[in-house]
C-alpha cells in the first residue's frame, strides 16, 4: 500500500489554548491558495489516491476538501477521530486494514506532531524519529502489509515549496 501523509495547510493563530478554538481554526486565505498550487503539484506526480481520509478538525478538513477537488476524489473523501487530537495511531492502522476492496493507495491529511510521529513508528517502529512536516508537507511511504511497527519505507518527503513549484 502506497500510503501519502499530508499537512494540513496554514491556519489561522490559536485561541489561546482554547481546545474548542483550535478545533475550528480555519485555513488562512493565504493557507487555502498554497493548498491548491500544491494540490496541482500533486497532479503533476500522478498522485491520486483510492481513499482519502483527513482529521475532522476544520483546516485539515478544508485542506483534504481542496486536494480532492484538484485531483477529483471528492467522492473518496472521508473523516476519522484516529488523525484528530488526540491522535490514535493503532486505531488509524486498524482501520486503514478494514478498508475493502483493499487500496492501493491512501491519503491521510492530519497535523503535527502526530504525522511525524506516526511516519517514524511505520519505517523504525518507534515514534522518536527525528521528521517534521511543514503545513503543506506531504511524505509517501510503502508499506506491503499495514502493522502499527515497523513494516514502511520512506520514498520520499517532500516540503511544500516544491510541491507548490510543481504545481
Amino acid at each position: 500500500m502506497k500510503l501519502y501523509l499530508m499537512r494540513h495547510g496554514i491556519a489561522e493563530e490559536t485561541g489561546h489554548g482554547d481546545p474548542v478554538r483550535d478545533r475550528e481554526r480555519r485555513l488562512t486565505p493565504v493557507g487555502a491558495e498554497r493548498v491548491r498550487e500544491i494540490a496541482r503539484g500533486l497532479r503533476r506526480l500522478r498522485v491520486k489516491p483510492d481513499v482519502l481520509l483527513t482529521s475532522p478538525l476544520v483546516r485539515a478538513r478544508q485542506t483534504a476538501e481542496i486536494v480532492a477537488e484538484v485531483l477529483g476524489l471528492s467522492d473518496r473523501l472521508e473523516e476519522t477521530e484516529h488523525l484528530g487530537v488526540p491522535p490514535d495511531s493503532t486505531a488509524l492502522v486498524r482501520q486503514l486494514n478494514k478498508l475493502r476492496p483493499r487500496p492501493e493507495a491512501v491519503m491521510l491529511v492530519g497535523h503535527e506532531p502526530h504525522l511525524s510521529e506516526f511516519t517514524a513508528l511505520l519505517i523504525a517502529g518507534t515514534s522518536g524519529a527525528a521528521l517534521a512536516f511543514k503545513k503543506g508537507g506531504l511524505a509517501r511511504l510503502e508499506a506491503p502489509t499495514l502493522e502499527a511497527g515497523r513494516c514502511a519505507t520512506l520514498e520520499w518527503l517532500l516540503p511544500p515549496r516544491a510541491l507548490r513549484r510543481l504545481g
